[in-house]
């Protein structure tokens, strides 16, 4: 639980984040949140719940930033319309 949330958006990562690196963000934040690294069986689905949420939350947000002098959009297809 001591591990720091990363920042996910270029320039700070090479390339776009992954679903696994923003669900490992949004573990580490409801982790954070709640004060529970695990929880107990009868908050277990407001906290699967919470890090969908969040998760999801954290892709809407990474497809819409623009980041100045940086031509990186999640959305956006390759040149090559690939």
């Amino acid at each position: 639980m001591c591990r720091s949330i990363k920042t996910l958006r270029p320039p700070v990562l090479p390339e776009e984040a992954t679903e696994d690196e923003i669900r490992a963000a949004a573990l580490q934040y409801v982790r954070k949140v709640s004060g529970f690294r695990a929880p107990a069986a009868h908050n277990q689905e407001v906290f699967d719940r919470a890090v969908d949420t969040i998760t999801q939350a954290t892709a809407d947000l990474l497809d819409g930033l623009e980041v100045r002098g940086s031509m990186t959009h999640r959305s956006r297809t390759s040149p090559s319309g690939d």
